[in-house]
């Protein structure tokens, strides 16, 4: 009944409240947008996400309701920062987490990575056998039904730690220690392990641990000069290093293989995906869409070196879409074209409807472009300077011939037509404005 304590308690349960709050805010975010992206995945496919250890803990059961549990792969540790803060207050922090989900988990195998140097380096031969370089390896597993002891050939008992067993039958373990492929040490007395041998291992690669370290797939420091490269005077604030992006892609992409990225912060999905000769998507609502993903996107193109650019042998080519969303819908509830709409904004729309790309032009001609072969306009808002009910807006033989011309199939946008055997005369494809939108779809 202590007023001092009374106080003490609700700042505690209000901080705590406030805390919930913080992350239930996030998670109501984070909720429809991972469900949304889960539709997009292929069968076979898989997503990685991101996340420090503030919301670690809070996605990953988040993901195992969208996802299933039955699908996490892994918990991948990657080391960001290989410095340590001496002004850190509690520990130096150096590492996020990626969490790894498979759509169907059966359906999905991912590619191994390629050997380095590094680990070559670690098979080493003391023995000289004539294998070549090894490299020891445990002879127990966490799982099986053998844990019984094994005598070898020189006496020495051996029996798998307690909970563990045998990775090898009795058979095996003769061949192995009549082949001298059991090391005990230099002493002979060590606990008996199995000699690994590098000229034996498959060509493929080795399977990726779940320890990412920063010598393997970049860092912050790493990620932020290479930032520096396509905009030095205007940062980003948490970029990803391209080697990141670049093991995550091998792992879980082939060459051609859509990749979407629906953060795509400073454009390293983006990038690396070009240079790794990935199709891609990136979604990004802040300004650095234009200020970093299409600046560096255009470098890329160039055939900048920075990044993986030396690694993956690149030196330029290929091309991208840039589009922009309009904050506001097109088309009223009853499927007609909103009253304030632009000529540019539904000229947007009718180009991208008829070539799946992106709209380059400047919204200032009936003609949008020519595409595959046809040329495609759009009457509409006055484009002609003449908005009356029978003028710009309708397609007659007047206005048909006072249009840019082309000679070739043209599909032509227009409230209406001019009865008429005409069109068929002059390679018109006629489409009714906004029935042929589809916009209620």
């Amino acid at each position: 009944n202590s007023p001092e304590i009374k106080k003490w308690l609700g700042k505690v349960v209000g901080a705590e409240a406030e805390d919930l709050s913080r992350h239930d805010k996030w998670l109501c975010m984070m909720y429809p947008r991972l469900v949304l992206l889960k539709q997009f995945l292929r069968e076979d496919g898989v997503i990685f996400v991101s996340i420090d250890d503030n919301e670690q803990a809070y996605l990953k059961l988040l993901m195992d309701e969208i996802f299933l549990g039955k699908n996490f792969v892994a918990n991948i540790v990657w080391q960001k920062k290989y410095t340590i803060s001496n002004d850190a207050k509690w520990l130096s922090n150096n590492h996020d987490h990626i969490l790894l989900y498979a759509k169907d988990k059966n359906s999905w195998r991912p590619n191994k990575i390629l050997r380095t140097e590094e680990m070559n380096a670690r098979y080493k031969n003391p023995d000289k056998h004539f294998k070549g370089e090894w490299k020891s390896t445990p002879l127990h597993a966490k799982s099986g039904t053998n844990s019984s002891s094994y005598i070898f050939d020189n006496g020495v008992v051996w029996t798998p730690p307690t909970g563990t067993f045998r990775r090898f039958n009795d058979e095996s373990m003769r061949e192995m220690d009549k082949n001298n492929e059991i090391w005990f040490g230099k002493d002979g007395k060590a606990t008996p392990s199995r000699k690994t041998f590098l000229s034996e291992l498959s060509n493929d690669g080795t399977p990726s641990p779940t320890i990412w370290l920063h010598t393997d797939a970049g860092h912050n420091h790493e990620a932020r000069e290479e930032i520096k490269e396509f905009n030095e005077n205007n940062p980003f604030d948490t970029p990803k290093p391209e080697r990141l992006i670049q093991r995550i892609l091998h792992i879980a992409t082939n060459e051609n293989d859509l990749v979407m990225d629906s953060f795509l912060g400073s454009g390293t999905t983006a990038a690396v995906a070009h240079k790794m000769y990935r199709r891609y998507v990136g979604i990004e609502m802040g300004e650095h869409a234009e200020t970093h993903c299409q600046t560096r996107l255009k470098k890329v193109v160039e055939g900048e070196q920075g990044g993986i650019s030396k690694l993956v042998n690149w030196t330029g080519g290929g091309g991208f879409q840039f589009c922009r969303l309009s904050n506001e819908p097109l088309f009223a509830a009853d499927g007609e074209v909103r009253a304030d709409v632009t000529f540019a904004q539904l000229a947007s729309y009718v180009w991208f409807k008829e070539t799946k790309m992106g709209y380059e032009g400047k919204g200032d001609s009936p003609l949008l472009g020519v595409f595959e072969g046809r040329a495609i306009y759009l009457l509409y808002n006055g484009i002609l300077k003449d908005i009356k009910p029978e003028g710009g807006n309708i397609l007659t033989i007047a206005v048909f011939n006072s249009l840019p011309p082309f000679e070739g199939q043209k599909v032509i946008y227009a409230a209406a037509r001019e009865k008429g055997l005409w069109c068929d005369k002059h390679q018109i494809i006629f489409k009714q404005t906004p029935y042929h939108l589809e916009a209620k779809q």
